[in-house]
Protein backbone atom coordinates (compact mmCIF):
# COMPACT_ATOMS: atom_id res chain seq x y z
CA UNK A 1 0.00 0.00 0.00
CA UNK A 2 1.05 3.37 -0.80
CA UNK A 3 0.46 6.46 0.99
CA UNK A 4 1.56 10.07 0.34
CA UNK A 5 4.22 12.25 2.20
CA UNK A 6 4.07 16.18 2.45
CA UNK A 7 5.82 16.45 -0.93
CA UNK A 8 3.13 13.99 -2.60
CA UNK A 9 5.56 11.56 -3.69
CA UNK A 10 4.32 8.02 -3.07
CA UNK A 11 6.38 5.85 -0.82
CA UNK A 12 6.50 2.05 0.09
CA UNK A 13 5.28 1.68 3.18
CA UNK A 14 7.84 -1.66 3.40
CA UNK A 15 10.59 1.05 2.67
CA UNK A 16 10.14 3.11 5.53
CA UNK A 17 12.57 3.03 8.20
CA UNK A 18 11.34 1.86 11.47
CA UNK A 19 12.13 3.91 14.53
CA UNK A 20 14.57 0.94 16.26
CA UNK A 21 16.10 1.46 12.96
CA UNK A 22 16.16 5.40 13.13
CA UNK A 23 17.60 5.44 16.50
CA UNK A 24 20.05 2.20 16.80
CA UNK A 25 21.42 1.82 13.09
CA UNK A 26 20.15 -1.46 13.30
CA UNK A 27 18.41 -3.66 10.66
CA UNK A 28 15.41 -5.07 12.34
CA UNK A 29 15.86 -7.97 9.38
CA UNK A 30 19.30 -8.97 10.89
CA UNK A 31 17.90 -9.06 14.43
CA UNK A 32 14.78 -10.94 13.25
CA UNK A 33 17.55 -13.35 11.52
CA UNK A 34 19.29 -13.87 14.83
CA UNK A 35 16.30 -14.52 16.91
CA UNK A 36 15.79 -16.98 14.40
CA UNK A 37 18.83 -18.44 14.06
CA UNK A 38 19.07 -18.67 18.31
CA UNK A 39 15.24 -20.18 17.93
CA UNK A 40 16.69 -22.86 15.81
CA UNK A 41 19.77 -23.76 18.11
CA UNK A 42 17.58 -23.91 20.79
CA UNK A 43 15.38 -26.48 18.91
CA UNK A 44 17.83 -28.71 17.93
CA UNK A 45 19.28 -28.66 22.14
CA UNK A 46 15.95 -29.37 22.94
CA UNK A 47 15.24 -32.68 20.52
CA UNK A 48 18.84 -33.71 20.79
CA UNK A 49 19.38 -37.47 22.46
CA UNK A 50 21.29 -35.96 25.86
CA UNK A 51 18.97 -33.85 26.61
CA UNK A 52 16.17 -35.80 26.35
CA UNK A 53 17.80 -38.56 28.18
CA UNK A 54 18.31 -36.16 30.80
CA UNK A 55 14.98 -34.82 31.24
CA UNK A 56 13.41 -38.86 31.77
CA UNK A 57 15.75 -39.31 34.08
CA UNK A 58 14.91 -35.53 36.38
CA UNK A 59 11.49 -36.40 35.39
CA UNK A 60 11.41 -39.92 36.81
CA UNK A 61 13.33 -38.82 40.07
CA UNK A 62 10.42 -36.19 40.33
CA UNK A 63 7.23 -37.88 39.84
CA UNK A 64 8.52 -40.57 42.42
CA UNK A 65 9.36 -37.65 44.82
CA UNK A 66 5.21 -37.41 43.92
CA UNK A 67 5.30 -33.89 41.49
CA UNK A 68 2.20 -33.78 39.56
CA UNK A 69 2.41 -35.02 35.40
CA UNK A 70 1.72 -31.47 34.18
CA UNK A 71 4.31 -30.23 36.52
CA UNK A 72 6.97 -32.49 35.02
CA UNK A 73 9.94 -30.46 33.19
CA UNK A 74 10.06 -30.20 29.50
CA UNK A 75 13.03 -30.56 26.94
CA UNK A 76 12.48 -26.82 26.16
CA UNK A 77 12.41 -25.45 30.05
CA UNK A 78 15.51 -27.25 30.71
CA UNK A 79 17.69 -26.01 27.99
CA UNK A 80 16.17 -22.60 28.62
CA UNK A 81 16.98 -22.54 32.04
CA UNK A 82 20.52 -23.79 31.01
CA UNK A 83 20.87 -21.15 28.87
CA UNK A 84 19.76 -18.73 31.32
CA UNK A 85 21.95 -20.18 34.15
CA UNK A 86 24.77 -19.81 31.71
CA UNK A 87 24.43 -16.00 30.74
CA UNK A 88 24.00 -15.44 34.23
CA UNK A 89 27.34 -16.35 35.01
CA UNK A 90 28.90 -14.67 31.82
CA UNK A 91 27.13 -11.58 32.81
CA UNK A 92 27.97 -11.70 36.26
CA UNK A 93 31.55 -12.29 35.76
CA UNK A 94 31.59 -9.27 32.73
CA UNK A 95 30.09 -6.86 35.69
CA UNK A 96 31.37 -8.39 38.96
CA UNK A 97 34.57 -10.58 38.40
CA UNK A 98 36.65 -7.96 37.14
CA UNK A 99 35.63 -5.69 40.10
CA UNK A 100 36.32 -8.71 42.53
CA UNK A 101 39.42 -9.61 40.90
CA UNK A 102 40.42 -6.31 41.94
CA UNK A 103 39.49 -6.16 45.23
CA UNK A 104 41.46 -9.29 46.29
CA UNK A 105 44.10 -7.72 44.48
CA UNK A 106 44.03 -4.64 47.43
CA UNK A 107 43.59 -7.09 49.85
CA UNK A 108 46.10 -9.01 48.64
CA UNK A 109 48.40 -5.66 48.64
CA UNK A 110 47.00 -4.45 52.37
CA UNK A 111 48.12 -8.12 53.76
CA UNK A 112 51.41 -7.95 52.10
CA UNK A 113 51.97 -3.84 53.94
CA UNK A 114 50.81 -5.56 57.35
CA UNK A 115 52.39 -8.47 57.47
CA UNK A 116 55.69 -6.47 56.74
CA UNK A 117 54.45 -3.56 59.30
CA UNK A 118 54.18 -6.88 61.78
CA UNK A 119 57.76 -8.02 60.56
CA UNK A 120 59.10 -4.38 61.68
CA UNK A 121 57.36 -3.84 64.73
CA UNK A 122 58.64 -7.59 65.66
CA UNK A 123 62.45 -6.32 64.94
CA UNK A 124 61.52 -2.89 66.99
CA UNK A 125 60.73 -5.28 69.91
CA UNK A 126 63.36 -7.69 69.57
CA UNK A 127 66.06 -4.72 69.71
CA UNK A 128 63.80 -2.77 72.52
CA UNK A 129 64.22 -5.55 74.53
CA UNK A 130 67.48 -6.35 73.63
CA UNK A 131 68.76 -2.30 74.81
CA UNK A 132 66.92 -3.02 78.20
CA UNK A 133 64.69 -0.63 77.38
CA UNK A 134 61.66 -2.59 78.04
CA UNK A 135 60.90 -0.74 81.59
CA UNK A 136 61.59 2.61 80.41
CA UNK A 137 61.86 5.23 83.57
CA UNK A 138 62.28 2.27 85.90
CA UNK A 139 65.13 -0.74 86.50
CA UNK A 140 63.54 -4.06 87.12
CA UNK A 141 66.59 -5.90 88.63
CA UNK A 142 66.03 -10.07 88.67
CA UNK A 143 67.95 -12.71 90.35
CA UNK A 144 68.03 -16.37 89.48
CA UNK A 145 70.46 -18.76 91.02
CA UNK A 146 71.53 -22.32 89.82
CA UNK A 147 74.46 -24.28 89.85
CA UNK A 148 74.77 -23.95 85.85
CA UNK A 149 77.21 -27.11 85.53
CA UNK A 150 78.15 -28.21 81.78
CA UNK A 151 75.61 -25.22 80.63
CA UNK A 152 74.16 -25.05 77.26
CA UNK A 153 71.64 -22.88 75.06
CA UNK A 154 68.54 -24.53 77.48
CA UNK A 155 70.31 -22.45 80.49
CA UNK A 156 71.20 -19.55 77.91
CA UNK A 157 67.51 -20.00 77.46
CA UNK A 158 66.16 -19.70 80.70
CA UNK A 159 68.93 -16.37 81.04
CA UNK A 160 67.13 -14.75 78.05
CA UNK A 161 63.26 -15.33 79.73
CA UNK A 162 64.46 -14.16 83.03
CA UNK A 163 66.14 -10.51 81.68
CA UNK A 164 62.61 -9.88 79.66
CA UNK A 165 60.61 -10.00 83.13
CA UNK A 166 62.98 -6.76 83.94
CA UNK A 167 66.09 -4.65 82.89
CA UNK A 168 68.76 -6.37 84.39
CA UNK A 169 69.35 -9.67 85.20
CA UNK A 170 72.10 -11.46 88.23
CA UNK A 171 72.43 -14.78 88.01
CA UNK A 172 74.40 -16.61 91.16
CA UNK A 173 76.28 -19.26 90.65
CA UNK A 174 76.24 -22.17 93.32
CA UNK A 175 79.36 -23.09 94.82
CA UNK A 176 81.50 -26.80 94.16
CA UNK A 177 80.95 -26.97 98.11
CA UNK A 178 76.90 -26.44 98.38
CA UNK A 179 76.68 -28.32 95.19
CA UNK A 180 78.33 -31.47 96.53
CA UNK A 181 76.97 -31.31 100.04
CA UNK A 182 73.27 -31.49 98.08
CA UNK A 183 73.59 -33.71 95.34
CA UNK A 184 76.92 -34.20 94.78
CA UNK A 185 79.97 -32.73 92.94
CA UNK A 186 79.59 -30.76 89.75
CA UNK A 187 81.42 -31.81 86.81
CA UNK A 188 82.98 -28.38 86.00
CA UNK A 189 84.84 -26.48 89.29
CA UNK A 190 83.10 -22.91 90.32
CA UNK A 191 85.71 -20.85 87.88
CA UNK A 192 84.73 -23.32 84.75
CA UNK A 193 81.10 -22.29 85.44
CA UNK A 194 81.48 -18.83 86.51
CA UNK A 195 83.18 -18.27 83.05
CA UNK A 196 80.45 -19.56 81.00
CA UNK A 197 77.52 -17.14 82.84
CA UNK A 198 79.68 -13.93 82.60
CA UNK A 199 79.88 -15.28 78.86
CA UNK A 200 76.26 -15.30 78.55
CA UNK A 201 75.02 -11.94 76.64
CA UNK A 202 72.22 -12.41 78.61
CA UNK A 203 73.22 -11.89 81.96
CA UNK A 204 74.43 -8.33 83.14
CA UNK A 205 75.27 -9.24 86.80
CA UNK A 206 77.44 -12.72 88.07
CA UNK A 207 76.88 -13.55 92.51
CA UNK A 208 79.88 -16.31 92.91
CA UNK A 209 79.78 -18.88 95.66
CA UNK A 210 75.43 -18.60 95.94
CA UNK A 211 74.58 -21.37 98.37
CA UNK A 212 72.88 -24.15 96.78
CA UNK A 213 69.74 -23.80 99.00
CA UNK A 214 69.21 -20.27 99.88
CA UNK A 215 68.29 -19.19 103.46
CA UNK A 216 65.68 -16.37 104.19
CA UNK A 217 68.78 -14.51 105.42
CA UNK A 218 70.88 -14.90 102.71
CA UNK A 219 67.94 -13.92 100.41
CA UNK A 220 67.35 -10.88 101.92
CA UNK A 221 71.22 -10.20 101.87
CA UNK A 222 71.19 -10.88 97.82
CA UNK A 223 67.65 -8.76 97.21
CA UNK A 224 69.01 -5.87 99.33
CA UNK A 225 73.22 -5.47 98.14
CA UNK A 226 71.69 -6.05 94.56
CA UNK A 227 68.60 -4.14 94.71
CA UNK A 228 66.68 -7.46 93.35
CA UNK A 229 62.80 -7.14 92.55
CA UNK A 230 61.96 -10.42 91.64
CA UNK A 231 63.62 -14.31 92.16
CA UNK A 232 63.17 -16.42 89.08
CA UNK A 233 63.07 -20.06 88.97
CA UNK A 234 62.04 -22.68 86.19
CA UNK A 235 58.58 -24.37 86.32
CA UNK A 236 60.10 -27.54 87.59
CA UNK A 237 60.14 -28.22 90.91
CA UNK A 238 63.39 -27.92 93.14
CA UNK A 239 62.99 -29.95 95.86
CA UNK A 240 65.80 -30.72 98.13
CA UNK A 241 65.65 -32.74 101.33
CA UNK A 242 61.80 -32.53 100.79
CA UNK A 243 62.18 -28.57 101.60
CA UNK A 244 61.81 -26.33 98.73
CA UNK A 245 64.70 -24.09 97.86
CA UNK A 246 62.80 -21.33 96.61
CA UNK A 247 60.51 -21.00 99.85
CA UNK A 248 61.34 -18.45 101.64
CA UNK A 249 61.49 -15.77 98.27
CA UNK A 250 57.91 -17.57 97.81
CA UNK A 251 57.06 -16.38 101.13
CA UNK A 252 58.40 -13.32 100.17
CA UNK A 253 55.81 -12.62 97.62
CA UNK A 254 59.21 -12.63 95.32
CA UNK A 255 59.42 -15.58 93.39
CA UNK A 256 57.98 -16.20 89.72
CA UNK A 257 58.76 -19.21 87.37
CA UNK A 258 59.68 -19.62 83.46
CA UNK A 259 58.81 -22.24 81.31
CA UNK A 260 61.51 -24.98 81.43
CA UNK A 261 63.26 -25.31 77.91
CA UNK A 262 62.34 -28.42 77.09
CA UNK A 263 64.34 -31.13 75.03
CA UNK A 264 67.43 -30.24 76.43
CA UNK A 265 69.20 -31.13 79.93
CA UNK A 266 72.31 -31.54 81.78
CA UNK A 267 70.87 -35.02 82.08
CA UNK A 268 70.46 -35.42 78.95
CA UNK A 269 73.98 -34.27 77.31
CA UNK A 270 75.70 -36.55 80.07
CA UNK A 271 74.03 -39.30 78.77
CA UNK A 272 75.28 -38.52 75.34
CA UNK A 273 78.94 -38.52 76.15
CA UNK A 274 78.39 -41.66 78.37
CA UNK A 275 78.97 -43.10 74.89
CA UNK A 276 82.16 -41.67 74.09
CA UNK A 277 85.27 -43.77 73.54
CA UNK A 278 88.95 -42.19 72.93
CA UNK A 279 89.01 -44.38 70.15
CA UNK A 280 86.82 -42.56 68.54
CA UNK A 281 85.70 -45.25 66.09
CA UNK A 282 82.38 -47.70 67.47
CA UNK A 283 81.76 -51.04 65.43
CA UNK A 284 78.11 -50.64 65.23
CA UNK A 285 76.95 -53.66 66.82
CA UNK A 286 78.99 -52.89 69.64
CA UNK A 287 77.14 -53.25 72.94
CA UNK A 288 78.55 -49.30 73.73
CA UNK A 289 76.03 -47.68 70.98
CA UNK A 290 73.40 -50.08 72.56
CA UNK A 291 72.98 -46.75 75.31
CA UNK A 292 71.58 -49.45 77.99
CA UNK A 293 73.47 -50.48 81.25
CA UNK A 294 73.37 -54.14 82.61
CA UNK A 295 69.36 -53.32 84.50
CA UNK A 296 68.81 -52.30 80.73
CA UNK A 297 68.34 -48.55 81.39
CA UNK A 298 69.30 -45.79 78.75
CA UNK A 299 72.59 -44.44 78.72
CA UNK A 300 72.71 -42.65 76.01
CA UNK A 301 69.70 -40.18 75.48
CA UNK A 302 67.31 -40.36 72.34
CA UNK A 303 68.05 -38.03 69.25
CA UNK A 304 67.62 -34.51 70.63
CA UNK A 305 64.01 -33.41 70.78
CA UNK A 306 64.74 -29.73 71.21
CA UNK A 307 62.58 -27.78 68.43
CA UNK A 308 64.51 -25.15 66.71
CA UNK A 309 62.05 -22.71 65.18
CA UNK A 310 62.91 -19.32 63.60
CA UNK A 311 61.74 -17.37 66.47
CA UNK A 312 64.10 -19.13 68.88
CA UNK A 313 67.26 -18.00 66.27
CA UNK A 314 65.49 -14.51 66.05
CA UNK A 315 65.74 -13.90 69.70
CA UNK A 316 69.02 -15.23 70.34
CA UNK A 317 70.53 -13.40 67.80
CA UNK A 318 68.24 -10.05 68.73
CA UNK A 319 70.37 -7.38 68.04
CA UNK A 320 73.42 -8.56 66.15
CA UNK A 321 74.06 -5.82 63.44
CA UNK A 322 76.05 -5.78 60.37
CA UNK A 323 79.44 -3.98 60.43
CA UNK A 324 80.21 -0.92 59.90
CA UNK A 325 82.59 0.63 57.78
CA UNK A 326 85.77 0.37 58.92
CA UNK A 327 85.16 -1.87 61.49
CA UNK A 328 87.72 -4.52 61.55
CA UNK A 329 86.20 -7.88 60.82
CA UNK A 330 87.62 -11.25 62.48
CA UNK A 331 86.56 -14.52 61.80
CA UNK A 332 86.83 -17.75 63.25
CA UNK A 333 85.49 -21.47 62.83
CA UNK A 334 85.28 -24.72 64.11
CA UNK A 335 82.59 -27.66 65.53
CA UNK A 336 81.90 -25.59 69.20
CA UNK A 337 80.49 -29.16 70.35
CA UNK A 338 79.62 -28.74 73.90
CA UNK A 339 80.13 -25.40 74.17
CA UNK A 340 82.23 -24.96 76.69
CA UNK A 341 84.47 -22.43 79.22
CA UNK A 342 87.59 -23.06 76.59
CA UNK A 343 85.39 -21.88 73.72
CA UNK A 344 84.63 -18.63 75.63
CA UNK A 345 87.81 -17.90 76.83
CA UNK A 346 89.27 -18.62 73.31
CA UNK A 347 86.64 -15.97 71.94
CA UNK A 348 87.09 -13.29 74.68
CA UNK A 349 90.61 -12.99 73.18
CA UNK A 350 89.67 -13.46 69.62
CA UNK A 351 87.14 -10.73 69.99
CA UNK A 352 90.27 -8.38 71.22
CA UNK A 353 91.83 -8.81 67.54
CA UNK A 354 89.30 -6.60 66.34
CA UNK A 355 85.95 -4.72 66.52
CA UNK A 356 83.49 -7.33 64.71
CA UNK A 357 83.55 -11.37 65.40
CA UNK A 358 82.14 -13.84 63.01
CA UNK A 359 82.04 -17.23 64.12
CA UNK A 360 81.59 -20.33 61.43
CA UNK A 361 80.15 -23.25 62.70
CA UNK A 362 80.82 -26.72 60.93
CA UNK A 363 77.88 -29.16 59.77
CA UNK A 364 77.10 -31.95 61.61
CA UNK A 365 78.43 -34.36 58.84
CA UNK A 366 81.90 -32.46 58.28
CA UNK A 367 82.38 -32.62 62.27
CA UNK A 368 81.67 -36.08 62.31
CA UNK A 369 83.74 -36.78 59.21
CA UNK A 370 86.39 -35.44 60.67
CA UNK A 371 86.21 -36.54 64.47
CA UNK A 372 84.51 -39.22 64.27
CA UNK A 373 82.62 -41.37 66.95
CA UNK A 374 79.13 -40.39 67.99
CA UNK A 375 80.25 -36.49 67.38
CA UNK A 376 79.35 -34.03 67.13
CA UNK A 377 77.14 -34.50 70.55
CA UNK A 378 75.34 -31.13 70.15
CA UNK A 379 73.64 -31.32 66.45
CA UNK A 380 74.25 -27.72 64.59
CA UNK A 381 70.76 -25.96 65.67
CA UNK A 382 72.02 -26.65 69.32
CA UNK A 383 75.94 -25.16 68.29
CA UNK A 384 74.22 -22.55 66.54
CA UNK A 385 72.02 -21.45 69.99
CA UNK A 386 75.17 -21.89 71.81
CA UNK A 387 77.21 -19.90 70.23
CA UNK A 388 74.75 -17.02 69.17
CA UNK A 389 74.50 -16.91 73.12
CA UNK A 390 78.33 -15.78 74.18
CA UNK A 391 78.35 -12.09 74.86
CA UNK A 392 81.53 -11.79 72.76
CA UNK A 393 80.58 -13.19 69.57
CA UNK A 394 78.76 -10.51 66.67
CA UNK A 395 77.53 -13.15 64.16
CA UNK A 396 77.63 -16.73 63.14
CA UNK A 397 78.24 -18.51 59.85
CA UNK A 398 75.95 -21.19 59.92
CA UNK A 399 76.95 -24.26 58.02
CA UNK A 400 80.15 -23.11 57.57
CA UNK A 401 82.44 -23.86 54.82
CA UNK A 402 85.70 -25.96 56.01
CA UNK A 403 87.89 -24.58 53.42
CA UNK A 404 87.92 -20.59 53.22
CA UNK A 405 87.84 -19.36 50.23
CA UNK A 406 88.42 -15.44 48.34
CA UNK A 407 84.83 -15.60 47.57
CA UNK A 408 83.69 -16.06 51.62
CA UNK A 409 86.46 -13.48 52.12
CA UNK A 410 85.08 -10.59 49.77
CA UNK A 411 82.05 -11.33 50.62
CA UNK A 412 82.32 -11.28 54.78
CA UNK A 413 84.66 -8.59 54.20
CA UNK A 414 87.06 -9.96 56.57
CA UNK A 415 90.21 -8.68 57.90
CA UNK A 416 91.61 -11.69 59.51
CA UNK A 417 91.20 -14.74 60.17
CA UNK A 418 92.43 -16.73 63.57
CA UNK A 419 92.76 -20.47 65.13
CA UNK A 420 94.09 -21.12 68.25
CA UNK A 421 96.93 -23.51 69.10
CA UNK A 422 95.14 -26.04 70.93
CA UNK A 423 91.51 -27.45 70.64
CA UNK A 424 89.24 -30.36 68.79
CA UNK A 425 88.75 -29.33 65.42
CA UNK A 426 90.73 -30.62 62.59
CA UNK A 427 94.53 -31.45 64.02
CA UNK A 428 97.50 -29.50 63.22
CA UNK A 429 97.04 -26.47 60.79
CA UNK A 430 99.91 -27.40 58.86
CA UNK A 431 98.46 -30.66 58.17
CA UNK A 432 96.14 -29.67 56.08
CA UNK A 433 95.41 -26.52 53.01
CA UNK A 434 92.08 -25.06 54.51
CA UNK A 435 93.47 -21.88 55.95
CA UNK A 436 96.06 -22.25 52.15
CA UNK A 437 94.86 -18.78 50.70
CA UNK A 438 94.43 -17.12 54.03
CA UNK A 439 97.87 -18.08 54.42
CA UNK A 440 99.55 -16.73 51.49
CA UNK A 441 97.13 -13.32 51.77
CA UNK A 442 98.68 -12.77 54.93
CA UNK A 443 95.59 -12.22 56.32
CA UNK A 444 95.73 -15.76 58.86
CA UNK A 445 97.26 -15.21 62.70
CA UNK A 446 97.39 -18.39 64.84
CA UNK A 447 97.37 -17.28 68.21
CA UNK A 448 97.92 -19.47 71.26
CA UNK A 449 94.71 -20.62 73.18
CA UNK A 450 94.34 -19.15 77.26
CA UNK A 451 93.34 -22.49 78.17
CA UNK A 452 94.11 -26.12 77.42
CA UNK A 453 90.36 -27.53 78.31
CA UNK A 454 88.68 -29.20 75.52
CA UNK A 455 85.48 -31.38 75.32
CA UNK A 456 88.26 -34.16 75.80
CA UNK A 457 88.43 -32.91 79.21
CA UNK A 458 85.13 -33.22 79.90
CA UNK A 459 84.29 -36.92 78.78
CA UNK A 460 87.40 -38.19 80.84
CA UNK A 461 85.40 -36.80 83.86
CA UNK A 462 82.61 -38.28 83.06
CA UNK A 463 83.98 -41.32 81.93
CA UNK A 464 86.39 -41.29 85.61
CA UNK A 465 83.00 -41.09 87.30
CA UNK A 466 80.46 -43.80 84.94
CA UNK A 467 79.09 -45.50 87.41
CA UNK A 468 77.54 -42.57 89.71
CA UNK A 469 76.70 -40.59 86.28
CA UNK A 470 74.77 -44.09 85.57
CA UNK A 471 72.82 -43.97 88.32
CA UNK A 472 72.55 -40.34 88.64
CA UNK A 473 71.39 -40.26 85.06
CA UNK A 474 68.77 -42.90 85.70
CA UNK A 475 67.41 -41.32 88.98
CA UNK A 476 67.16 -37.85 87.07
CA UNK A 477 65.58 -39.21 83.50
CA UNK A 478 62.92 -40.67 85.98
CA UNK A 479 62.13 -37.48 87.83
CA UNK A 480 62.02 -35.23 84.48
CA UNK A 481 59.70 -38.08 83.09
CA UNK A 482 56.96 -37.75 85.58
CA UNK A 483 57.52 -34.24 85.69
CA UNK A 484 56.63 -34.00 82.12
CA UNK A 485 53.46 -36.03 82.74
CA UNK A 486 52.16 -34.19 84.91
CA UNK A 487 52.66 -31.30 84.11
CA UNK A 488 51.26 -32.38 80.41
CA UNK A 489 48.52 -34.39 81.87
CA UNK A 490 46.49 -31.28 82.42
CA UNK A 491 46.19 -29.75 79.37
CA UNK A 492 45.81 -26.75 80.64
CA UNK A 493 49.26 -26.49 81.45
CA UNK A 494 50.44 -25.53 77.89
CA UNK A 495 54.17 -23.55 78.14
CA UNK A 496 55.92 -21.54 75.51
CA UNK A 497 59.77 -21.92 75.82
CA UNK A 498 60.49 -19.02 73.65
Amino acid sequence: MDSPNTTGILIDDYNIPTLFTRYTGLNTSLIANIVMSSDNILEDFSNSVPISITVTHINTFLSQTGVPKQSLLTTDEFVLACVTFIITLVMYYILMGKGHSKKRRRLAADLKIAQDKVHFLEEKLMLFEDDGDAHEGEEIRIFMDGAFDMMHYGHMNAFRLARSLGSHLVVGVNSDKSITECKGAPLMNDDERLTMVKGCKFVDEVVPDCPYVMSETYLNWVMKTYKIDYVIHGDDPCIVNGKDVYESAKKAGKFQSIPRTEGVSTTDIVGRMLLMNKDHHFDSSSEVLTGKDRDGNSLLCEQSTFLTTSRMLRLFSSGMKSPKKGERVIYIDGAWDMFHCGHVAFLEEAKKRGDFLIVGIHSDAIVNRERGCNLPLMNLHERVLSVLGCRFVDDVLIDAPVTITPQMIQMLKIDEVIAGTSGDDFGEIGNNDRYSFVINAGIFTEIPSPTEFTISNIVDRIQANQKAFQAKITRKKKAEAKFYEDKYSDHTGRSDTE
